[in-house]
């Protein structure tokens, strides 16, 4: 929703931007559009979404996490580095390590298939509220969820009977006030086929993530494949051909300047703003500020382990990348909602909801009680503060943990099914992906931390009594021990579980302690949530009808959206960010390596942004090649990888990140301070050119 609370110097004229939102396409307000055609966008209303060519059909979901791009009539699809980092790790190896030095794929036959890697195109989205708020009448809210499911699954059943390559989702908008179901069709063949080295895709790390200036080149190049005789998705085959789609995304060599009219359409993850101050105080009390204690242990060793060993950096990489993006995004949230007095803003706004409720009908909203609300909250802040330190410290963070829970949640049984005794689990051999030493040592400190952070012992598992009775309190002993002498690290050898010896088993013991501890903590919070998700759907209830004039987009729920604002840097503390980096500004940062090793560069690196002619890759109004550029466009996690577009709908780049001085962006969106940090097209091409020599991608995306 828009942000609703600005300032409190601007509290009585709280309401809609139209520039601010995550606008669903399928039914934009006319007075979203009306603004953009003010800014400056020159295509009709259905060429965002209805048309052949809709801009819409070149946006693609891209692996479930994160967004991308058609950009080439050959399937070939732009997205974030960071987004595409995790296939580029797997086919890395110390001998062939794509993730540190680049890959290019210079036929066909050498772009490289990805194991459950998709990406999916939207076809169409409508209101569904009526049909689902009928089939949910008299349900319990905790049963909502299965009743939603069912109609989800009759739908999808129905939809593949007349087209087999589709399927349906059914999601809540509005704090579950209204339902929409989407259409997409999904293509499971999706290659790698142009990475730039990790030292220009990631470059700056942590010290320079959500930073600005950037100058990070954050994008790979992948290509769908698809059936030969359909040219619709296909599982993985040799025989397959590139994807040839109606439309695709023209490349922009044009450039921009500050005003210039910009849109991002992808797949926003999660935003919270319609969540009450309750909401937001426990998100940064129980949520953030637990999840980044917890990530900094786990991060200190694997950084470590990654720095003194190549073949487990590169295992570690993209976990390491995973966990610290958060870890620093919480940190920045909390910091933004104290520095703003967030807290105090939103109670200040409900008051004036409560003030006009009572005055004014509004059916939808009836039962809301911001003293329930707060009680509510109060007792949940601390299982929801137990549940994220269990959730860090135990939850699939290392190699042991996640088998001992695996096999207690109804794990795949191997063996006869009429012989009990011969029924067993089996995990492969996966020792490629996890380190036995890194692994060990994390969980150690985890274990430790946890104890020292936990302060009520009735989210203890149990484990802990063994360790001080059998282990004299010694973690690392305890920890050898799972390692070592536990049937749950025998990789591809049966686990008989219907032996006596396996529940004797201490790696299966652990399992068991917790998995009952987080049970434990679930049904503690259960009992509270469904009453608190009440009170936040009535509470967008009363928003809604308060602003029934103005126009109010959901909040993102990973389905495509569009946001648009303009090209334009921001002012803090009375001094201008500037609105794009240059290839010197990045030269001068490698140069800076030996204080800095996330500064480390090629020496390759070095020579090209050292160039004095950039050629067509030179901004025509800058005379330089620009890097990365700012737009005060409305995005979140999920976003890496969209596209932003001109105002003919033309490529410009691809969103990467926020700016660190907006991070409470999720509960709050700052008009004057929250920017998106894009990568500049005309910089992704130079390095494809320049460093990869790939002419052949260069030609097909045939930019202008």
């Amino acid at each position: 929703m828009r942000k609703l609370f600005l300032s409190l110097l601007s509290l009585c004229a709280l309401g809609a931007h139209a520039d601010e939102g995550m606008w669903t396409l399928y039914n934009l307000p006319t007075a979203v559009y009306d603004q953009m055609k003010q800014y400056g966008f020159q295509l009709p209303m259905e060429q965002l979404y209805k048309s052949d060519n809709a801009v819409k059909n070149a946006v693609v979901n891209f692996g479930g996490f994160c967004s991308g791009v058609v950009v080439s009539p050959d399937g070939l699809v732009f997205t974030n580095h960071h987004c595409g980092f995790d296939a580029i790790r797997q086919h890395s190896t110390v001998e062939h390590d794509y993730l540190l030095n680049g890959f290019y794929a210079k036929s066909y036959e050498e772009e490289l298939p990805n194991k459950d890697l998709f990406v999916s195109f939207m076809i169409e989205q409508k209101d569904v509220t009526d049909e689902i708020t009928a089939a949910l009448k008299g349900v319990k809210r905790s049963r909502q969820g299965h009743v939603v499911d069912s109609i989800e699954n009759a739908w999808q059943k129905t939809i593949r009977q007349q087209d087999s390559t589709l399927r349906v989702e059914v999601k809540p908008f509005y704090e579950g006030n209204k339902y929409y179901c989407t259409t997409y069709r999904d293509f499971n063949d999706v290659r790698l086929v142009f990475t730039v080295p990790k030292s220009m895709g990631k470059f700056g790390g942590e010290t320079d993530n959500w930073m600005w200036p950037r100058q990070t080149c954050d994008y790979s190049v992948f290509r769908i494949y698809a059936n030969p005789k359909t040219n619709g998705p296909a599982e993985y085959s040799k025989d397959n051909v590139p994807y040839h789609p109606k439309s695709w995304a023209p490349v922009s060599m044009q450039g921009y300047k500050p005003g210039d009219f910009c849109m991002i359409m992808g797949y926003p993850g999660s935003t919270s703003r319609y969540l009450s101050s309750y909401g937001i105080q426990e998100r940064r009390d129980a949520l953030n500020a637990p999840r980044a204690q917890v990530r900094g242990v786990k991060q200190k060793v694997m950084l470590r382990h990654m720095r003194a060993d190549e073949a487990v950096r590169i295992k570690y990489d993209s976990k390491y990348a995973s966990s610290s993006n958060y870890w620093k995004n919480s940190i920045g949230m909390n910091k933004c909602i104290d520095s703003i007095g967030l807290i105090q803003q939103k109670r200040q706004y409900e008051e004036k909801i409560s003030q006009w409720l009572s005055t004014h009908e509004a059916p939808e909203a009836a039962g809301l009680d911001f003293s329930k609300m707060a009680d509510l909250y109060q007792k949940r802040m601390a299982v929801s503060k137990a549940r994220t330190l269990f959730i860090e410290s135990f939850f699939m963070q290392d190699q042991l943990t996640y088998r001992a829970m695996r096999i207690q949640w109804n794990m795949r049984v191997e063996g006869p099914k009429d012989k009990p005794k011969k029924q067993y689990h089996l995990f492969k051999d996966n020792s490629d992906e996890w380190d036995f030493d890194t692994d060990r040592e994390i969980l150690v400190a985890l274990m430790k931390n946890y104890r020292e952070q936990i302060t009520d012992d009735t989210y203890l598992p149990d484990f802990y009594q063994t360790i001080d009775k059998k282990f004299k309190g010694d973690y690392e002993a305890y920890v050898n021990a799972l390692y070592n002498k536990s049937i749950l690290m025998k990789s591809d050898k049966p686990i008989y579980f219907n032996k006596k010896s396996y529940k004797k088993d201490l790696g299966v013991q652990y399992g068991l302690s917790i998995s009952e501890t987080l049970e434990k903590i679930n049904d503690a919070r259960q009992k509270l949530n469904s009453e608190i998700a009440e009170q936040e759907k009535l509470l967008c209830a009363a928003v809604l009808r308060m602003e029934q004039d103005m126009p109010n987009y959901s909040d993102a729920n990973f389905t495509l959206r569009m946001t648009y604002g303009q090209i334009g840097e921001y002012t803090l503390g009375g001094r201008p960010s500037g609105y794009y980096t240059t290839a010197r500004s990045l030269w001068e940062k490698m140069q800076k390596a030996d204080q800095n090793f996330e500064y480390f560069a090629e020496p390759v690196m070095h020579e090209l942004m050292a160039q004095k002619d950039f050629g067509r890759y030179a901004d025509a109004l800058t005379g330089t090649m620009q890097l990365c550029f700012l737009s005060n466009t409305d995005i979140t996690g999920g976003n890496s990888g969209s596209p932003i577009f001109n105002n003919k709908g033309e490529l410009l780049g691809l969103a990467f990140d926020g700016n660190w001085d907006s991070l409470s962006s999720d509960i709050f969106f700052d008009r004057q301070l929250a920017r998106t940090i894009n990568v500049d097209v005309r910089y992704m091409l130079y390095m494809m050119d320049k460093w990869g020599h790939a002419d052949r991608l260069l030609k097909e995306i045939d930019a202008k």
